[in-house]
C-alpha cells in the first residue's frame, strides 16, 4: 500500500518513552489522513478542543494498557459531544451501491484497555436500506439507544424517533442466538455487548437516502450522510458458536410460540436447511438451529474469506470453523406483512462444501464493513476441539476491501499475493443491462464430492424466488438439462454438480427479463479469481456455454457476450453433443411451495401471469381441487386434505402457459 500523510493546520507531536499519548492534535489543528493513506500510531492518541483527526483512509492506534485514546475539551476535561475523530465516507452518494461502493475511513485500535478509551468517534453512515427493519451493528461502547433518536436537523441521530412499542417499526430489536428470538431493547438502555446484531424499525428511516438536511461536520461530503457518535470498543473480542436454539421446541411446522407469544414460523428463516426438504423444512432436525447472528464490533472491515479454512500461512486468522455451512452477508430486503410475519427476501449467501477443510461457493471473498451484520450457519452443535467453534474477531480485521489469499500471513494491512490451488471450481454468470449495470447473477459450482441433481442432503445450493429474473434449474442427473420433476418446485441462485459424474453435461440457465442485454462470466477456483482472459482451471478443464446456434463455446475470465436468447446451457468440460433435454421449453417461474405458517402448499405465480386456472388431482386421477380465474398477483393456497398423500398440481395461465408439479404431504 502506498502510504501518504497529509497534515493541515498545526499538529503537535510528542515522543516520550512510556507516555500515555504519542499523538496530540491541538486546538484549531487538523490531522488529515487521505484516502488510501495509512497512519501508524504506536501509542496513545488524543485531541483537544476542536482539534481533529479527519480520517479518509486508515489509522492504526497500537499501544498498551498505559496508553489512552481521548478527546478533550478546551480546558482539558473529557469531551463527549464528538467532532474530533471523524471516519469519513469518501463518496457517500455511491456508498450504498454495489456497482460503485466508495472507500471510507477506518480506525484500528489494539492493545488499549476499554477503560483507557474515552474518545468519541464520529462515523459517517449510509448504506442500502434493508426494508422494514434495518439490520445494523453499533460499534459503540455503552451508547444510550435514545441518543439515536432526533430530527433530521440533529447530528448524531438517524433523523427519527424510536420507541419501545414492539412491531411498530419504531422499536429497536436485538437478536438472541440462544433462543432464536428478536428481543426488544429499551431505548433507555445502553448498547449491549460488542457483537450484538441490531434491527432498527425503519418507519420513516431510509439508510440509503439520508435527508439532505442531516447536518455534517465540515467539510460537507458530497452526498448526505448520517453521523453516528460513540466510544469505540477495545479489541479482544470472541464469540463461542455453541448451543444456538438448543432445546427450543419450535413445534410442528414452527407453530409453537416464543416468549413474546409469536409463532416461530412467522419470522424464523433457515435458508440453508430449506434446501434439504423444501416441502416441509421444519421437519429437518437442524432447521432454525446452529444459527449465529453478529454485528461487526469494530471500525475496520472484517475479512471472512478464511472462515472454516485451515490456512497454510505462518500467521492465520485463527478461525478454522470446520462445521461452517454458510454465511449470510447481506440480509436483502426485510418485509413485514399485515399479519405481523417478518422475513427477508433476496438475501445474499456464501455456502460451504463439506469436509475437513470446507471451501466457500457463491459470492466468495466476504468483506463485512463497519456497522454491517452477518449470519453464520453451522452444520451441527458438536463439542469444541482446539478452538474450532470459537469465532475470533481480532484477526478478522483488515483495512482492505479485498480478501487476502492463502499463504499470506494475517495482518490488518495484509496484501493479496500468492495463488490458491484446490478442487472447488465456480462459474459466475452476471446479467448486465445496456449500460453494463448488474441486474442479476447466478452460480454453477463443481467439485469432486458435490451432489448432482436433487438431494435431501445439505449442499451449497441456494434457491430463488418468483420475482428473480435469472437463474439455473435443477439438472437431470443422468442426461443433463432440466429435471422436470423439480422445475416447478424451485430454481437456483447457486447450483452444484459433481465434476466427475456430470462432466460435460448441461446445467440450464434461464433469463426472464429483456433488460438483460449481455452476460459477464466470472471464474474462480477455491474462491480465487482466475487472471483476465484465462479459461482453464488447475485440472486443465474449463467452463463452456451453448450459443444460440448450438455451438459449445469456451468461457474466459471477465468475458462478456451479448444476449441472443433467453436460455443457455452451462458446462464444466466441453460437450460434443447436445441432448434433446437441453432444448426443453423454459420453465415458468410459477412455483409450488410450502407455507409452514399455515401447514399448506401454495402457488406463487410468475410475475408475467395475470390469471390462472388451477387443478389438483390425487394419484388415482381424482380431481380434488379446481378453480378458474385465480388472480395471479398473490399466492394461492391449495386447500387439500392434510393427510399423508401425493398430488399433482397443474396451473394454466391466461396466455396458455402451463406448469405441473408433484407434491407429497
Amino acid at each position: 500500500m502506498k502510504t501518504k500523510i497529509w497534515i493541515l493546520g498545526l499538529l503537535a507531536l510528542s515522543y516520550l518513552v512510556g507516555a500515555q499519548v504519542l499523538t496530540h492534535v491541538d486546538q484549531n489543528a487538523i490531522f488529515y489522513i487521505g484516502e488510501n493513506a495509512l497512519v501508524y500510531n504506536g501509542g496513545g492518541a488524543q485531541s483537544k478542543g476542536n482539534g481533529r483527526y479527519d480520517i479518509h483512509g486508515n489509522m492504526m492506534v497500537v499501544g498498551s494498557g498505559s496508553d489512552v485514546l481521548k478527546t478533550l475539551d478546551a480546558t482539558g476535561g473529557n469531551k463527549t459531544d464528538g467532532g474530533n475523530i471523524i471516519l469519513r465516507l469518501n463518496d457517500p452518494a455511491n456508498h450504498s451501491s454495489a456497482d460503485n461502493p466508495s472507500t471510507y475511513g477506518q480506525l484500528y485500535i489494539n492493545g488499549l484497555s476499554q477503560n483507557s478509551i474515552t474518545a468519541v468517534v464520529d462515523k459517517e453512515y449510509r448504506t442500502a436500506s434493508n426494508g422494514t427493519y434495518q439490520q445494523i451493528a453499533l460499534p459503540f461502547f455503552q451508547k444510550q439507544i435514545s441518543s439515536l433518536s432526533g430530527s433530521a436537523n440533529s447530528i448524531g441521530t438517524f433523523g427519527k424517533t424510536f420507541t419501545n412499542a414492539r412491531w411498530s417499526k419504531n422499536e429497536v430489536l436485538t437478536w438472541n442466538n440462544a433462543i432464536a428470538v428478536s428481543d426488544n431493547l429499551s431505548i433507555w438502555a445502553n448498547t449491549q455487548k460488542n457483537t450484538t446484531y441490531y434491527m432498527f424499525g425503519a418507519l420513516n428511516f431510509d439508510s440509503g437516502n439520508p435527508p439532505a438536511s442531516m447536518p455534517t461536520i465540515s467539510p460537507t461530503p458530497t452526498g448526505a450522510v448520517y453521523t453516528i457518535k460513540g466510544v469505540p470498543f477495545a479489541n479482544g473480542i470472541s464469540e463461542p458458536l455453541q448451543n444456538a436454539a438448543l432445546g427450543i421446541n419450535f413445534g410442528i411446522g414452527g407453530n409453537n410460540r416464543n416468549k413474546y407469544n409469536e409463532k416461530y414460523n412467522t419470522y424464523l428463516q433457515d435458508n440453508w436447511d430449506e434446501q434439504v426438504n423444501p416441502s416441509n423444512p421444519w421437519s429437518v432436525p437442524t432447521f432454525g438451529r446452529n444459527i449465529y447472528q453478529f454485528g461487526n464490533p469494530y471500525f475496520t472491515n472484517l475479512d471472512l474469506g478464511f472462515i472454516g479454512l485451515v490456512e497454510s500461512a505462518a500467521i492465520t486468522d485463527n478461525n478454522a470453523i470446520s462445521a461452517i455451512q454458510g454465511i449470510r452477508y447481506d440480509p436483502g430486503s426485510v418485509v413485514t406483512l399485515p399479519t405481523g410475519s417478518t422475513y427477508s427476501i433476496a438475501a445474499k449467501f456464501v455456502n460451504f462444501t463439506t469436509g475437513v477443510n470446507p471451501a466457500p461457493t457463491g459470492d466468495v471473498g466476504l468483506i463485512i464493513k463497519p456497522m454491517q451484520t452477518f449470519v453464520l450457519k453451522l452444520r451441527n452443535n458438536d463439542a469444541e476441539i482446539s478452538g474450532n467453534r470459537t469465532l475470533n474477531f481480532d484477526n478478522l480485521r483488515r483495512f482492505s476491501n479485498i480478501p487476502r489469499l492463502d499463504q499470506t500471513s494475517y495482518s490488518v494491512t495484509a496484501s493479496r499475493p500468492g495463488q490458491l490451488v484446490d478442487t472447488v471450481k465456480q462459474l459466475g454468470v452476471i446479467g448486465l443491462d445496456e449500460n453494463g449495470k448488474e441486474l442479476a447473477r447466478a452460480y454453477y459450482v463443481v467439485y469432486p464430492t458435490a451432489i448432482t441433481g436433487h438431494t435431501s442432503q445439505p449442499t451449497v445450493q441456494s434457491t430463488l424466488g418468483s420475482s428473480n429474473i435469472m437463474g439455473t434449474f435443477e439438472e437431470d442427473p443422468v442426461n443433463g438439462g432440466y429435471d422436470t420433476n423439480y422445475s416447478n418446485l424451485y430454481w437456483l441462485y447457486i447450483n452444484e454438480a459433481n465434476e466427475t459424474d456430470f462432466f460435460a453435461k448441461a446445467v440450464p440457465l434461464a433469463l426472464y427479463n429483456t433488460s438483460i442485454k449481455s452476460l459477464k462470466f466470472e471464474i474462480r477456483e477455491n474462491a480465487q479469481l482466475l487472471p483476465d482472459g484465462a479459461k482453464d482451471l488447475s485440472t486443465g478443464i474449463g467452463f463452456h456455454y451453448k450459443a444460440a446456434n448450438g455451438d459449445i463455446l469456451d468461457i474466459a475470465q471477465n468475458q462478456i457476450i451479448p444476449v441472443t436468447t433467453d436460455q443457455y446451457s452451462l458446462y464444466y468440460g466441453k460437450s460434443t453433443t447436445v441432448l434433446d433435454t437441453e432444448g426443453a421449453a423454459k420453465p415458468s417461474r410459477t412455483m409450488v411451495a410450502y407455507n409452514q405458517m399455515i401447514d399448506s402448499f401454495f402457488l406463487r405465480f410468475d410475475p408475467d401471469w395475470k390469471k390462472a386456472d388451477v387443478k389438483v388431482f390425487d394419484m388415482s386421477g381424482k380431481l380434488v381441487l379446481s378453480q378458474d380465474g385465480v388472480a395471479a398477483n398473490r399466492d394461492f393456497v391449495l386447500d387439500i386434505p392434510r393427510v399423508s398423500a401425493s398430488y399433482i398440481v397443474t396451473a394454466v395461465s391466461d396466455k396458455g402457459e402451463k406448469i405441473s408439479a408433484k407434491i407429497i404431504r
